[in-house]
């Protein structure tokens, strides 16, 4: 692996949070890096991942970081209500964004001004952890779509396996032993260039969308040597909650009303 140097300043928010995330992660997990020289070396971009478990955000930064950018989020609103921590996190350039709200649309215009400033963002396009039982990645929101055709700007999907090993979707006790691995691979820009000369349209931006998840999902087939469903995981038609943890609404439905799954292969 090919390390790349920064060639912005890290700001001292973005430097207590290497200095304490990448020693950290460098002694609990080993990783494999896989063509992260396709994130662009400088100007506007976006990094699409797949989302698999809660430390995400820590091993793609340490991705993003590793190759010469540092990683701005689209972060929960709740994050930024303690005054130490959103002091902390707006000094790290994260952008605070209110799920499944109307105030989202403020998180969408901090990111085209990022992406216009030359920053580079790193979007879960599912916008949650992936609802699919194989944790393959599941239908897209249209947010990272949407900055991409606000802004021309290149969107490189990232595909990666092996953070769930290390913390489990939905808990809270870390498995650091064994050591787990963990693979992320970066892909080429997904091709938009034909969407940008049309109106922004929900037919559109559902297509970028479908592209973007399409390429990321490849990325995480070669990385699993597998094949993921013909048809991405859809909460909304499996009656599965956008947000929060599944496994309780589970427990609290009741036992008449059992959920629905559409799937096929």
């Amino acid at each position: 692996m090919r390390v790349r140097k920064l060639e912005r300043k890290r700001g001292w928010a973005m430097t207590v949070a290497a200095s304490i995330l990448k020693p950290t992660l460098l002694a609990a997990t080993s990783r494999t890096w896989i063509d992260g020289e396709k994130i662009p070396a400088s100007g506007g971009c976006i990094i699409a991942i797949n989302h698999i478990s809660h430390i995400d955000p820590l091993v793609s930064a340490h991705f993003v970081y590793d190759h010469g950018r540092l990683p701005r989020y689209l972060a929960k609103s709740g994050l930024f209500t303690n005054k130490y921590l959103g002091g902390f996190l707006s000094s790290a350039g994260q952008i605070p964004v209110e799920r499944l709200s109307r105030n989202a649309v403020g998180a969408y215009d901090a990111a085209v001004r990022a992406i216009t400033a030359g920053e580079c963002i790193v979007i879960y396009p599912e916008g949650t952890l992936t609802r699919d039982p194989d944790l393959w990645p599941m239908k897209g929101k249209t947010g990272a779509a949407r900055i991409a055709l606000a802004t021309g700007c290149p969107v490189i999907p990232v595909g990666q396996w092996g953070a769930q090993e290390v913390l489990p979707p939905y808990t809270t006790t870390p498995h650091l032993l064994p050591r787990k691995n963990i693979t992320m691979k970066a892909g080429d820009p997904v091709q938009l260039d034909d969407l940008l000369a049309l109106p922004p349209t929900p037919e559109v931006t559902a297509q970028a969308t479908d592209r973007i998840m399409a390429a990321i999902t490849g990325l995480v087939e070669d990385l699993r040597g597998a094949t993921a469903p013909a048809e991405r995981y859809d909460p909304r038609r499996s009656g599965v909650r956008e947000t929060g943890n599944p496994r309780e609404e589970s427990r609290t439905r009741p036992k008449n009303q059992p959920r629905t799954r559409k799937r096929s292969r």
